[in-house]
C-alpha cells in the first residue's frame, strides 16, 4: 500500500512539474478568452462551457465570434477541421506512447493539444511509474488549467463589468502574427500570394456569408494538388 502511494506521489509530481509552464500560459490565455466572450455579450458561463466541451484554443475564439453573427454550422465544421487538422499528425506521433484503455484512452485523445503533445512526447519515464497514468495526468492538468482560466475570465468580466477596448482585435492580431511568422519562414511567397488572391476573389464573387467556407475548400484543394506534385517550386 505504501509503495503504491509513493508511486502515485511520484506520478503526480512528474505531471505537476512538467505542466507548470503550460499552467502559466493557459490560465492567462484562458482569462483573455473569458474576457473576450464577455465583451462579445455572453454570460459568464459560456466560456466555461465551451472550454469544457470544445477545448480547442484558437477554435474557441473563432466560434465565439461566429456566434455573434449569422450561424452557419457547415462553416464552423470546416473551420474547426482545418484549424485542428494538425492534431492528426500529433496523434500519429503519439501512437507509440498512448496505450491507455477505456475512458483513459478516450481522454488522452480528447485532451490532445499543442502543449500537451510537446510535454508528453518528450517525457522519458522510468519503469517505476505508470506511464499511461502520467500521460493522462498531464492531459488532465492542462485541461483543468484552460477551463480554470476561461472560468476566471468569464466570472471576473461579469462580476466587475470589465470592458477592455480593442479586445475584439485579439484573434485578428494573433492570426496576423502567426501569418507574418510563417511568411518570414517561407522560401518563396507563392502560397501566401495565392491564398490572398483566392480569399479576396471568393469575398468578391461569393459574398461575406459563404466566402470563408469556399476559400477554405479551395485552399485545401490547392495545397493537396501542390503537395502531390512535390511542393512549391
Amino acid at each position: 500500500m505504501e509503495e503504491r502511494i509513493a508511486r502515485h506521489n511520484r506520478e503526480w509530481h512528474i505531471a505537476l512539474t512538467t505542466t507548470t509552464p503550460v499552467m502559466l500560459g493557459y490560465i492567462v490565455l484562458g482569462m483573455g478568452y473569458g474576457l473576450y466572450t464577455h465583451n462579445l455579450g455572453f454570460a459568464w458561463w459560456y466560456p466555461t462551457l465551451m472550454a469544457l466541451t470544445i477545448y480547442g484554443g484558437s477554435v474557441e475564439f473563432v466560434i465565439a465570434n461566429m456566434l455573434t453573427q449569422t450561424f452557419n454550422p457547415l462553416t464552423v465544421l470546416v473551420i474547426t477541421l482545418v484549424v485542428g487538422f494538425r492534431q492528426f499528425f500529433y496523434s500519429i506521433a503519439l501512437l507509440g506512447k498512448y496505450r491507455g484503455r477505456g475512458l483513459q484512452k478516450f481522454f488522452q485523445i480528447f485532451a490532445l493539444t499543442d502543449e500537451t503533445f510537446v510535454v508528453n512526447y518528450h517525457l522519458n519515464l522510468s519503469n517505476d511509474v505508470d506511464n499511461q497514468y502520467v500521460y493522462t495526468l498531464v492531459s488532465l492538468l492542462d485541461y483543468f488549467y484552460w477551463v480554470l482560466g476561461a472560468w476566471l475570465g468569464g466570472v471576473l468580466g461579469s462580476a466587475f463589468s470589465i470592458q477592455i477596448e480593442g479586445l475584439g482585435f485579439t484573434m485578428t492580431a494573433l492570426f496576423l502574427v502567426l501569418a507574418l511568422e510563417q511568411i518570414l519562414k517561407e522560401k518563396n511567397h507563392l502560397s501566401t500570394l495565392s491564398g490572398l488572391i483566392i480569399t479576396v476573389g471568393c469575398l468578391i464573387l461569393v459574398g461575406k456569408t459563404y466566402f470563408l467556407l469556399v476559400t477554405l475548400l479551395l485552399l485545401v484543394i490547392e495545397f493537396t494538388v501542390v503537395y502531390q506534385r512535390g511542393g512549391w517550386k
